[in-house]
């Protein structure tokens, strides 16, 4: 059902051919023309295997509309009167939504927001990126317990433009292949972005060794995505991402527990659909992320691509252990780069000043006067 969702909404939108798009999803054209048609006609209920009971009414009265903002507040108790009446007014729950004031009354009358709820209500402004897929903000949100299975470690993954969540899934583990594999299923379906950024920790950064390249990364770059990282102890440097956890905790994970991992990713998948599509964000103009979000036009390759250097570069073999041997010195560099080739470049502005690349990513700077200083 959430995937249908998905489906339909990206591929009005034609942002990539409909054969692609529905290749990415593992249909055929056929079942794809069949959702997008079930959903003209019937909106959600027809990517449903059973119809569902409509929500609005025509003709409806004060009190009526009263208990919606309650019942919309009871189902998301962190929502404020903004986000709700934009709720309301989206999914056509009643003819004429109220003002976000006048829920803000309802919800003080009830006694449902608290002065701390207030006091924290502050508005969030940031730079973002023009258009979806420019830039992808990916981290591990803080693990906690289940009852029977051990610790959850939610792998987060969201578009800088459109804040659409792109990846939240329940992990036992937080290594190179569990994130790897999860990338890959959203390559697939979603294309591939242009950069992604993240913080310094593992598996995407190295922590004792800051901008070495890790294997992950080095995937990653292969792949033709731009890795950055953010500055160390400077989390708002990924911060939709982390607002994104905010909302996480605060509408799903606060005062619940689980017994499995699989019931906390129906409970990820639940909300996952409502956060794209249903959702009203503050910071996009109270629009729905599905709304802004467009899938990239840039498929994941079916063959990893090798780097391809320049006729100026100097090409060099890494050796085991991350050894590299240039112009007399041994040098050590990451141990993920051992067998792979990489190159070195004059720097443009230094002279005896060499720039060593992976790809299109530059990993270390050395200056032959100083050859103990690389970077």
């Amino acid at each position: 059902m959430k995937l249908r969702h998905d489906f339909v909404e990206l591929a009005a939108q034609k942002a990539v051919p409909f054969n692609e798009l529905c290749r990415r999803f593992g249909i055929s054209r056929q079942t794809g023309y069949k959702w997008m048609g079930r959903f003209k006609e019937q909106g959600l209920d027809g990517l449903a295997d059973q119809s569902r009971r409509p929500l609005n009414s025509p003709s409806i009265t004060l009190p009526a509309v009263e208990q919606h903002v309650l019942g919309v507040r009871a189902q998301n108790p962190a929502w404020g009167g903004r986000k709700i009446s934009q709720y309301l007014s989206d999914q056509g729950v009643v003819q004429a939504a109220p003002a976000p004031s006048t829920i803000t009354s309802i919800l003080h009358r009830h006694r449902k927001i608290t002065e701390q709820a207030s006091s924290d209500a502050t508005a969030w402004h940031r730079f973002e990126r023009e258009q979806p897929n420019e830039l992808w903000q990916m981290d591990f949100k803080g693990h906690f317990p289940t009852l029977g299975e051990g610790r959850c470690h939610p792998l987060t993954v969201l578009d800088d433009h459109s804040r659409y969540n792109v990846v939240l899934q329940a992990c036992t583990l937080t290594n190179t292949a569990t994130v790897q594999g999860h990338l890959t299923r959203a390559f697939s379906m979603h294309g591939l972005p242009h950069q992604i950024n993240t913080d310094n920790g593992s598996p995407w950064g190295a922590p004792k060794q800051p901008g070495q390249l890790t294997e992950l990364a080095i995937w990653l770059i292969r792949l033709g995505i731009r890795v950055s990282y953010s500055r160390p102890f400077h989390p708002q440097t990924n911060g939709k991402d982390e607002r994104f956890h905010r909302s996480l905790k605060a509408e799903v994970l606060n005062g619940r527990s689980f017994a499995t991992q699989d019931e906390v990713q129906a409970e990820f998948e639940r909300w996952r659909e409502l956060y794209n599509h249903k959702r009203p964000h503050e910071g996009i103009g109270l629009s729905t992320p599905i709304k802004r979000y467009r899938p990239s036009a840039r498929a994941f390759p079916d063959t990893l691509p090798t780097p391809e250097y320049g006729p100026d570069d100097e090409v060099l073999r890494v050796g085991w252990n991350g050894k590299l041997v240039f112009r007399g010195l041994k040098l050590k560099v990451s141990n993920a780069l051992q067998l792979m080739d990489v190159a070195a470049r004059q720097n443009p502005e230094k002279a005896d000043t060499f720039d060593f690349y992976f790809g299109h990513h530059r990993f270390m700077k050395l200056d032959l006067n100083e050859p103990t200083t690389t970077r």
